[in-house]
């Protein structure tokens, strides 16, 4: 059994700990012409290496794959999203995808090119009245387990400037977490698919590690 969220009436926060089963992360299957299979590997790699650290109880390594109005999404605290293109939300599925985000769910969006506009739109649809804003580097997001005290690391180069990550915020909880110009998915891909040092795709599993353990303790 997954790892689940409270049910849509309660407001008790998600904690891995009190929850029967373990952990796993669903990809977000969506609509629009993006791509959002890409990163075949990543999820798997992730979940292996929260199992390996063994600090959080890992249920499966495969990843799950829902939409935003399937009811098996209310089995996962944490969905993962990336992809090239466009991303189409039909007004069931934002209403759905807010409903499981304000419940406890996290949105984990890793830009893989492509895909700012869109998923910037999106959000806007989501969350009118919360901005897509900055985490400062003193979030616990950058601290725990490892220190990232500048930030995202970047793997790969799309847009210029240094990694970005973005939030939306509501009542102190993220609710939605976009990584922009860095490439954590590429950098958490099995070996040999992308020419990275092993130092760079060293760096994106730890702050993917960073990612799901904040998904699973807040």
């Amino acid at each position: 059994m997954a790892c689940a969220l409270p049910s849509r009436n309660s407001s008790a926060t998600t904690r891995e700990g009190e929850l029967d089963g373990g952990f796993t992360i669903a990809r977000l299957k969506y609509t629009g012409g993006g791509d959002w299979y890409s990163d075949e590997t990543s999820l798997k790699n992730i979940l292996r290496a929260l199992r390996e650290r063994g600090e959080i109880r890992v249920s499966q390594e495969q990843e799950a794959v829902v939409t935003p109005t399937d009811p098996e999404i209310w089995n996962y605290p944490m969905l993962f999203m990336t992809g090239h293109g466009n991303v189409k939300l039909s007004e069931d599925e934002a209403r759905a995808l807010r409903s499981y985000l304000d419940a406890g769910g996290l949105l984990w969006a890793d830009d893989n090119f492509g895909l700012d506009k869109s998923f910037r739109e999106m959000v806007k649809r989501l969350y009118p009245e919360l901005p897509l804003t900055e985490l400062p580097f003193s979030h616990p997001l950058f601290h725990y387990p490892s220190a990232f005290p500048a930030g995202a690391p970047k793997v790969h180069e799309h847009d210029g400037g240094p990694a970005r990550v973005y939030a939306v915020v509501k009542g102190g909880r993220v609710l939605v977490l976009y990584t922009f110009d860095c490439d954590i998915g590429n950098g958490t891909e099995d070996a040999g698919i992308y020419d990275d040092p092993p130092e760079k795709r060293a760096a994106a599993m730890r702050f993917a590690v960073n990612v799901a353990t904040y998904a699973v303790t807040h």
